[in-house]
């Protein structure tokens, strides 16, 4: 027979485990399991959130990629929260692959989860970049002109991001260079003229100017053709020191001479002198508008080719 002290002592342990339960509990109805673990994130309970993160991810291949972002981050989020910082900057590492133009903003997060996301950005960006970079080179190839502007946009935003602190200046020149192509290649033929019973005016033919220089954004000059622009081989003694790529400027006249040439971005100091001594010896089929010679600014890609 129980004592009157037990009898006490019973109900108020089944009370209290009652009333534990209750506090415990997060209002969930109408909520799915993301926006529940944002109300655990919010109310510091940053254990409970990560569980309900972790359930989520084995089902993330089903989910829409927001969604599956905003898990990774608020798995750094609730990582950080908790000290466990290397398991953290794997989440943020997903986060800035997924979208790599992404940080917290202020309201989102604190200072300090801020921080660790420019952190990873910092060491993870370049080498978005640069493969973002060769996937749109390799649309514009394909002559997917328009998917290729994109492409191009993107990098560029990229490369302009304070996370990037100024790196891979090269591909900023050769990206704004092929941007310029794509936007010239994707443009729409012009709308065919609509037959009228009286015959329309012939248009205005454009006169060329012989004291201006034309470039790409001058879209009724025929650009300059090759007929010799040979680029010299590399020294072996500067191979290990040289980039695999640049960028040479250069001024066509209306006879086809290269007058001017500049370096826009460097291989190596002794080759570029090289490559400049031989560029006064190309020669082209010069720039013309409406037939007539003109001098056109052009800007060429220098893939370097190596001696044995």
């Amino acid at each position: 027979m129980a004592t009157p002290q037990r009898r006490i002592i019973v109900p108020l342990l089944l009370a209290a485990s009652v009333a534990r339960a209750a506090f415990g509990q997060v209002p969930t109805t109408g909520k799915d399991p993301l926006g529940a673990a944002r109300d655990l994130y919010a109310s510091a309970r940053y254990d409970e959130a990560l569980a309900v993160l972790n359930d989520l991810r084995p089902a993330e291949n089903s989910g829409s990629l927001s969604d599956r972002r905003s898990i990774e981050q608020y798995r750094s989020f609730c990582l950080l929260a908790l000290g466990r910082g290397s398991e953290a900057e794997s989440a943020i590492a997903a986060v800035v692959n997924a979208d790599p133009s992404y940080l917290p903003t202020e309201t989102d997060a604190s200072p300090r989860v801020r921080a660790a996301f420019s952190d990873v950005r910092k060491r993870l960006l370049p080498e978005i970049v640069t493969t973002k970079y060769a996937a749109a080179k390799q649309t514009f190839d394909r002559k997917d002109y328009a998917l290729a502007e994109q492409l191009f946009r993107e990098v560029i935003g990229l490369l302009n991001d304070p996370d990037m602190g100024g790196r891979l200046s090269d591909l900023r020149v050769l990206s704004s260079g092929f941007l310029d192509l794509s936007v010239a290649a994707a443009a729409p033929p012009p709308e065919p003229v609509k037959k009228e019973t009286a015959t329309p005016a012939p248009p205005p033919v454009p006169q060329a100017d012989p004291n201006r220089i034309y470039t790409i954004d001058d879209h009724d000059v025929t650009a300059p053709i090759p007929v010799r622009q040979d680029v010299p081989r590399i020294p072996p003694a500067l191979s290990l020191q040289a980039r695999e790529r640049g960028v040479l400027e250069i001024v066509i006249d209306e006879r086809g001479r290269v007058i001017t040439m500049n370096i826009r971005v460097s291989v190596h100091p002794m080759y570029d002198t090289l490559l400049m001594a031989s560029a006064r010896d190309w020669r082209y089929q010069p720039g013309t508008l409406a037939g007539k010679p003109v001098k056109y600014r052009k800007l060429i890609q220098i893939n370097v080719t190596k001696s044995n």
